[in-house]
């Protein structure tokens, strides 16, 4: 006897909708500051294709891959970005300063209350920026994201942050402060013994590690098990101190070459924005690109390609900084949904 099918409300419905629609003109009016506190400070908004030869090589983010046909019948496969990055950094190449784009962007597999498949990401790029004026940019949209809402602070699962000052730690500091144990770091890429020393300090706080493990399946064990809610309450905090091996596109920092030119913004215990100091060494990207790509292979028996292109460009790209925020996450802690489906006009199917 098959089971009952489960009663679904279509995206249309007018009674959920109606639940919805005050969500979603508080979205529209947060944009709008958005948009403002850019154009203040002398950015230009950008458009750029989703249709690319390569989606990103993040080894655990998969894409949505089509079939492009020429005229003449030429055929190639292309892939939904995950990120606008590589096609606004040729901007960045082309002269643009300060660019901004509100880009619709694609990760297959996502789906929970704080993620889905199709979703709008806000990055910005600073030509000869670093990642302190990303942090003031950060805080300046936080602020025009509560006063466009009419909040009088951004919450998310019972915590709140008041966006008037920004808090800020290493991700040593937090490990010590929240999971009570000392971050051994590695110098570079981890390899065996730096798993073993961070799988041993792990152990005494109550986390096992498996034996695949990788260096960064434990770190991020530990992270998410004990550290990640804490973060962003009771003001947003800017994670900095990242190991270089999760740098990804990052260069490395000036002051300690064991960390990355990179920082994470948590709001209310949720991850909002990932940014970069812009790597510009076109070997050590590609570098990157192929140790990523033979991960990816490994874990999941697919690598997307390099995107040529962007590798030429990077050479002509001047010292950056960079980064991605989740626009629908940040419109659920302005308003107070609890999920993203609340606040996107009609979720993806």
């Amino acid at each position: 006897m098959s089971e009952p099918r489960r009663l679904v409300r279509p995206v249309w419905d007018p009674g959920d909708f109606a639940r919805r629609r005050p969500f979603l003109i508080q979205r529209g009016a947060m944009i709008k500051a958005i948009r403002r506190v850019f154009a203040d400070r002398g950015f230009v908004e950008v458009e750029t294709p989703a249709l690319q030869v390569s989606p990103g090589l993040e080894p655990h983010l998969h894409a949505f891959s089509c079939l492009r046909v020429w005229p003449e019948g030429r055929q190639a496969e292309r892939h939904l970005h995950t990120s606008p990055e590589f096609a606004m950094k040729k901007l960045l190449a082309a002269g643009e300063p300060r660019i901004f784009q509100f880009a619709r962007v694609f990760r297959n597999g996502e789906a929970s209350d704080t993620h889905s498949p199709e979703f709008t990401m806000l990055e910005w790029y600073r030509a000869h920026g670093t990642t302190e004026d990303l942090m003031a940019d950060c805080h300046a949209l936080l602020q025009a994201a509560v006063e466009a809402t009419g909040a009088t602070a951004l919450s998310w699962q019972g915590q709140s942050a008041d966006p008037s000052a920004m808090a800020r730690l290493s991700v040593a500091e937090a490990v010590q402060r929240y999971a009570g144990m000392a971050l051994p770091l590695p110098a570079g890429t981890p390899g065996l013994e730096d798993w073993r020393t961070l799988a041993a300090a792990a152990q005494t706080i109550g986390i096992e590690a498996a034996a695949d493990d990788r260096w960064e399946d434990v770190f991020f064990r530990i992270f998410l098990n004990r550290v990640e809610a804490q973060l962003g309450h009771p003001h947003p905090t800017v994670l900095t101190g990242y190991p270089i091996s999760m740098a990804a596109l990052a260069r490395p920092d000036p002051s300690d070459a064991r960390l990355a030119d990179r920082f994470e913004l948590y709001v209310a215990g949720l991850e909002l924005a990932n940014a970069f100091g812009e790597l510009t060494d076109v070997a050590e990207q590609r570098r990157r690109f192929e140790a990523d790509r033979a991960l990816a292979q490994e874990l999941y028996g697919r690598a997307y390609p390099i995107d040529e292109d962007f590798l030429q460009a990077l050479a002509h790209m001047p010292p950056a900084a960079g980064i991605a925020l989740g626009v629908d996450r940040l419109a659920m802690l302005a308003t107070g949904a609890t999920s993203i489906r609340d606040v996107l006009w009609l979720a993806s199917v």
